[in-house]
């Protein structure tokens, strides 16, 4: 269980100094689940993204350990590589058999809904013994804010204009975690930056999961997400207030939910703050508004029956 003093007293494996944004989800997403390392030996990979080119801009580096840096697509493949060479390296008597390593890839929800999914699924598929961590901002921020499968449905992007024709993505958000929960990998789960005890111990059960792990980490962009730098985190537990976005882990098939403290919010309460979904407020958008509120009522609903079901 996460413990803020025994936290805080863990090396810093991604520097300050780096290029990110202020107020970047992705960066404190990184630094809370590396915390559920411990003082492991870890080996960390990125994806091509905000996380690896404002990390790795020559010459300089943020990590503090092995990194490897791959290409967009591939975060999955390079990582399940690294660590079946390690494997076979400890088979031939190279490394101690007793030698411990984590492994752990960090891919954008561009690179990991979308571009990178293949990938993603083979390494979970074969069972490699690796963490996956999708830092979720919700577009292909990197590249300019354009629409991803993690988009969610009415939010404004560079590809999902405002118009006469549409008011911003047409489509629901992808519900990745219960696509690789369906690979039956021992470990699976939903978390978000505005919960960090949460995601810590999330994070704590992947690294120690013998196998394959996935984390889905809600990381809001504030450039892409039109918020104020500062507003970040409060984004994140307003998510998860709404029912927006659930935090829930598969365990050995097992379902399990965060509950969500106090009252339940409207999604307004989390759509209103962002400029991204300023359109959904004018009054010809109200029915619009009601099926994104209906929507986000369902797939709660859906989380909750499967957590009953299944729990």
């Amino acid at each position: 269980m996460a413990n803020i003093k025994e936290l805080s007293a863990l090396p810093e494996r991604l520097c300050g100094g780096h290029r990110l944004c202020g107020g970047c989800g992705a960066s404190i997403a990184v630094r809370q689940v590396l915390m559920g390392a411990g003082d492991a030996d870890v080996v960390c990979g990125s994806a091509t993204g905000c996380l690896e080119v404002s990390t790795t801009a020559y010459p300089y580096l943020s990590w503090n350990g092995p990194f490897i840096h791959n290409a967009f697509a591939n975060a999955g493949a390079t990582m399940s590589g690294v660590e079946a060479a390690f494997e076979g390296l400890k088979s031939a008597g190279k490394i101690p058999e007793d030698k411990e390593v984590k492994f752990v890839a960090f891919g954008g929800d561009g690179g990991t809904y979308d571009i990178g999914l293949q990938s993603l699924s083979g390494a979970m598929e074969r069972g490699h013994n690796m963490v996956y961590v999708c830092y979720d901002n919700g577009a292909y921020m990197n590249t300019g804010i354009q629409r991803s499968s993690a988009t969610p449905h009415g939010a404004w992007a560079t590809t999902s204009e405002v118009g006469t024709v549409q008011q911003g993505k047409q489509q629901r958000r992808k519900d990745l975690v219960s696509i690789i929960a369906a690979h039956h990998i021992p470990y699976a789960a939903q978390a978000s930056i505005g919960n960090w005890r949460d995601l810590v111990n999330k994070a704590e059960k992947a690294f120690n999961t013998p196998g394959p792990a996935f984390l889905d980490v809600l990381a809001p962009c504030p450039r892409g997400w039109r918020i104020p730098f500062d507003q970040t985190v409060e984004m994140a537990r307003l998510a998860q207030q709404t029912g927006f976005w659930p935090l829930f882990e598969v365990e050995d098939g097992k379902w399990s939910m965060t509950p969500i403290k106090g009252e339940k919010l409207p999604v307004t309460e989390f759509l209103k703050p962002q400029g991204r979904f300023a359109h959904l407020f004018k009054p010809e958008n109200a029915d619009l508004l009601e099926q994104i509120q209906k929507e986000t009522d369902e797939y709660l609903a859906y989380v909750e029956a499967r957590c009953a079901n299944e729990g």
